[in-house]
């Protein structure tokens, strides 16, 4: 599996005019949660809700803050939730805003592609 980046834009959810500059996040459909710098979400007024435990990929637990916005990017926009990423911590596309988006990633073509929704 190939990896790639996008850029992505983050509004705030109750003044979607405020927004982050572009930023490249990596398509990573193994995190479940998108990761951006906490201090761009402050920045667009983006406020933590809760704080959530996570297990990194060695085994490690952290804690992190979380919180709401809209997300944009590849032409696609969702809401979800997003981690507050610290110094140190990746950015990342994680695989429920690629849902929210109803896309697929395409690893040859290093893009998201529009997917059939699927109703139950």
């Amino acid at each position: 599996m190939s990896m790639f980046k996008i850029e992505v834009v983050v509004a705030n959810p109750k003044h979607e005019e405020i927004e982050t500059p572009p930023v490249e996040a990596l398509v990573d459909t193994g995190s479940e949660l998108s990761w951006l710098p906490a201090d761009l979400l402050t920045q667009a007024g983006i406020m933590p809700r809760r704080k959530k435990l996570f297990q990194t990929a060695d085994g490690t637990r952290i804690e992190r803050e979380v919180g709401y916005a809209i997300i944009r990017a590849g032409g696609y926009e969702t809401n979800d939730e997003l981690v507050f990423a610290q110094k140190g911590d990746m950015t990342l596309l994680g695989v429920r805003t690629i849902e929210g988006f109803g896309v697929m990633v395409d690893n040859i073509g290093h893009r998201l592609v529009a997917s059939t929704t699927i109703v139950a």
